[in-house]
């Protein structure tokens, strides 16, 4: 069932503002150089690239009143322009180079501002304003409508695929000289996950308007406010929290903490449709707790946004009453902590825009007769030398890696020392079942359950003597009219009348005798492997697993020197392995940093030598990674050696043999355990439903017997006339026939009340409305009030053998057990209407015993 929209329909988001630059003149440096090192007819021959990179130059700084896309056309064409330029022209303060001061102030800071005569630095900016526009296109998108949601998420994703660009292909070389903070790696990764978060976002709109099932709305929800949290951790570090404005701080903290709560709230949906309160109760109060948090830390969020917060949070608030009063009423059930709670699911749908195709400056033919190919060949050809060099080492560390991680494993290293100074494991699945387990209780639960067993019995076994009573009553009262009045008392005797109603109480006697024995063996089974179970109920579980304990006789004395040697040995491989892992990452920077196009545009030599001069600066790095596996396969086969003799010392085999045991009984516990609840949960729906069958009859007794009490009096009237020797032609009509159970009565019935009452038969206190029905009381709809296509095996017909019932609208015949019984197996009173507004999610009926066989009617 969809829910209620608990924030507003259009969300506010975060648009980012253009890098504003200095005016420079690239035209007159360009072709000054192409004279002095080509030639006056080359920049003859050119002079219309450079007049086209001039106006392009221009209108990047004027910026023009133009529509967002022509604006992020623009700084597309210029930035291919741009790295045009780059395979061509030296720009850099050397005297034989070209000589241009790029200036662009903080997008953020404008008083701030960074020049280099370095090129990196105008496509950076370039860069940050093209991601800029992106986002700028997004806001300006109408998000009420379908294409305005489609074009503003596809705008995010291209804003957040032009600040991936800038990170790991531009910000580091602009960051070697003077920069502003917003061109820092750091910063445009946080713009990267901010712009995702926005476009995530978009799909959360596009869900929720599409009345998505509440789980996948609830994975949407989560994975934006992880990218919400991921911004928010970077903007709360130095020097970026000094560096924004605190609204945008605030924004994204409270954008946060809201779908943080947007997916409790969802998934609180889903599981109340499961019927798991006890999970909805808890994940409802998380959602609310996100949200009080973040609204005391936030200032300065906008109003429409702390409006779509505060809904939310009223939304949160009433699902939450509304499931505490359920379960308190009906489930009984025990919420778990929030922090013991498994993580929210998350759905990325979004991704940022791969910007290599559309900046892909391979088909610009400017200043293409200036430089020959074979100078971007040979760059091409580089890169690769360089990547393969990359790609070989880096397989070499993550081969180390895992033959360390497979050895120890081997070894059985370090469980074993970490077993032996009482740290004990166990597997991770093995233990979410245990956790599992003891969440539900345990085994020391069991005596609880099995008493609910007892007392539901006892009520079942107490409703049906009572409603023998009943009719037993009302046939000696019957008998003794009989006798009284011999012939004169021509109703039918109660035996002809309530046979059916007898036999089918003679029926529920015996399901309650075969349920009494199901029941037995239930306890003999828990007597039985209450032993084997027990070892569950140990907290933590790793209490109940063996020791490795030192040896009771030591001949030697050097126990001690064998466990720190290899204690010693271990922490000497995982320095290596964190070494792998720096020269990993040292590899990676260093090709960050590999520029040689300036070097391949001024070289005279040959290309091989440069490149050899080049690749040089990887041979010391490659040593490292070589000494480093070499060092590592030695340690191992000292680590070998040593746990040889730590087995024999501590006798380890003993040992694992002793733990796969124990780890056996645990699994082998969780098993019987498991059968035994089953069935204990099917003999609790077993007796709820006895008793619903066994209160029906009964009502349906009450019902006969005031029919016969309203025929009673009518009969001693006409019997009282008849004596005194009055005459009516009518009686023998009046009480040729009477209705048995169930059969509606042709007669007019007269009003009791219009009667006095005879002696010893005080007036009725049942309702004046005669037991009547269409169809017989114990014929019941063909379809279970529940949604199932098959009634379970142990119910597959109700106890009276009929199919199960269905109690009338607004009439409730049951009653409590008892006066302080409560269990999750009675549906709560129906609320009357107009009581309160109805819950903004479905309610599903009480849910039927679940497949079993353990009771059964036979």
């Amino acid at each position: 069932m969809a829910a209620p929209p608990s924030s507003t329909t259009v969300n506010v988001m975060l648009a980012i503002h253009e890098k504003k630059p200095t005016s420079i003149d690239l035209y007159r440096p360009l072709r000054n150089y192409i004279t002095l090192h080509y030639s006056e007819r080359q920049a003859i021959n050119l002079e219309d690239d450079l007049e086209t990179l001039k106006q392009l130059r221009s209108d990047i700084e004027s910026s023009p009143n133009t529509s967002p896309d022509s604006r992020r056309d623009l700084l597309q064409s210029y930035f291919r322009s741009l790295s045009v330029i780059e395979s061509r022209f030296p720009i850099s303060p050397e005297k034989d180079h070209v000589n241009v001061t790029f200036t662009w102030a903080d997008a953020f800071k404008s008083n701030r501002k960074a020049s280099q005569q370095s090129i990196h630095l105008e496509k950076a900016a370039v860069l940050f304003n093209l991601g800029a526009i992106y986002s700028q296109i997004a806001l300006g998108a109408d998000r009420t409508g379908a294409n305005g949601l489609k074009t503003a998420c596809n705008a995010f994703q291209g804003a957040a695929g032009a600040f991936a660009y800038l990170r790991d292909n531009v910000a580091m070389k602009a960051g070697l000289g003077q920069c502003t903070v917003d061109l820092s790696v750091e910063c445009v990764g946080m713009l990267e996950r901010l712009m995702l978060a926005q476009a995530q976002e978009c799909f959360f709109e596009k869900v929720i308007a599409d009345g998505k099932p509440p789980g996948l709305c609830a994975k949407v929800a989560r994975q934006v406010s992880l990218y919400y949290e991921e911004t928010f951790a970077a903007l709360n570090i130095q020097p970026f929290n000094q560096h924004f404005d605190r609204t945008w701080i605030s924004h994204v903290q409270l954008k946060a903490a809201q779908f943080y709560a947007e997916a409790c709230y969802r998934l609180a949906l889903e599981l109340h449709d499961k019927e798991e309160i006890a999970e909805e109760i808890a994940r409802l109060k998380s959602g609310v707790s996100a949200l009080s948090d973040a609204k005391k830390s936030t200032k300065g969020a906008v109003g429409l946004l702390l409006d779509s917060v505060t809904r939310l949070e009223s939304n949160l608030n009433r699902n939450l009453e509304r499931a505490i009063k359920e379960n308190d009423r009906v489930y009984l059930m025990r919420v778990p902590a929030p922090n013991s709670l498994p993580s929210l699911p998350a759905a990325s749908l979004v991704k940022s825009t791969p910007m290599v195709d559309i900046l892909d400056a391979s088909k610009v033919k400017m200043f293409a007769s200036l430089v020959p190919d074979s100078s971007a060949k040979a760059l091409s050809r580089y890169t690769e030398m360089v990547d393969d060099i990359i790609r070989t080492q880096a397989e070499k560390l993550q081969q180390g890696s895992e033959i360390t991680r497979v050895k120890l494993k081997e070894m059985d290293l370090p469980d074993s020392i970490l077993a032996l100074e009482g740290n004990l494991t166990i597997p991770s699945d093995l233990k979410e079942e245990v956790e599992a387990v003891q969440i539900s209780g345990g085994p020391s639960g069991l005596e609880s359950e099995l008493q609910q067993l007892k007392d539901l019995k006892r009520v079942n076994q107490e409703l049906l003597i009572q409603t023998e009573e009943l009719l037993q009553k009302e046939a000696r009262e019957d008998a003794q009219f009989r006798m009284q009045f011999g012939t004169r008392w021509t109703r039918p005797q109660s035996g002809t009348l309530t046979k059916n109603l007898q036999d089918r109480l003679n029926r529920f006697a015996g399901n309650l005798k075969q349920a009494t024995d199901s029941d037995g063996r239930i306890e003999r089974a828990v007597r039985d492997h209450l032993a084997l179970m027990s070892i569950l109920d140990c907290r933590p579980i790793e209490s109940a697993l063996p020791s490795l304990a030192r040896p009771i006789m030591s001949l030697d004395g050097n126990e001690d020197a064998i466990v720190g040697a290899l204690k010693q040995s271990l922490r000497q491989l995982e320095t290596l392995g964190a070494q792998r892992a720096g020269l990993e990452d040292m590899l990676k920077e260093m090709k960050r940093k590999d520029d040689i196009l300036p070097k391949l545009m001024t070289t005279t030599g040959s290309y091989e030598d440069l490149f050899k001069k080049e690749l040089s600066k990887y041979d010391n790095i490659c040593q490292e990674i070589a000494q480093n596996i070499e060092a590592q396969e030695q340690l191992l086969l000292q680590i070998q050696a040593q746990n040889d003799d730590f087995a024999a010392v501590f006798n380890l085999e003993d040992y694992k043999a002793a733990r796969e045991k124990s780890y056996k009984q645990i699994s082998a516990a969780i098993t019987k355990y498991r059968e035994i609840r089953e069935n204990i949960n099917e003999g609790l729906k077993f007796y709820v439903t006895l008793q619903d069958a066994i209160t029906n009859i009964k009502q349906q007794c009450s019902d006969f017997i005031m029919t016969r009490n309203i025929q009673c009096r009518e009969m001693m009237e006409d019997v009282q006339r008849q004596m005194a020797g009055l005459n009516f032609n009518d009686s023998k009509s009046r009480f040729t026939n009477y209705p048995a159970p169930g059969q509606r009565s042709t007669q007019h019935t007269p009003d009791p009340q219009s009667t006095p009452p005879m002696p010893g038969f005080p007036p009725s206190s049942q309702p004046s409305q005669p037991f009547s029905s269409s169809t017989p009381p114990h014929t019941y709809p063909q379809q279970p009030p529940y949604h199932h296509t098959q009634a379970p095996s142990h119910f597959a017909h109700h106890p009276t053998g009929a199919p199960m019932p269905q109690q009338p609208e607004n009439q409730n015949y049951g009653q409590p057990p008892y006066p302080t019984w409560r269990a999750p197996y009675y549906a709560p009173t129906p609320p009357q209407p107009g009581s309160h507004p109805p819950p903004p999610y479905h309610i599903p009926p009480s849910y039927p015993p679940q497949q079993g066989g353990y009771y059964k009617h036979q």
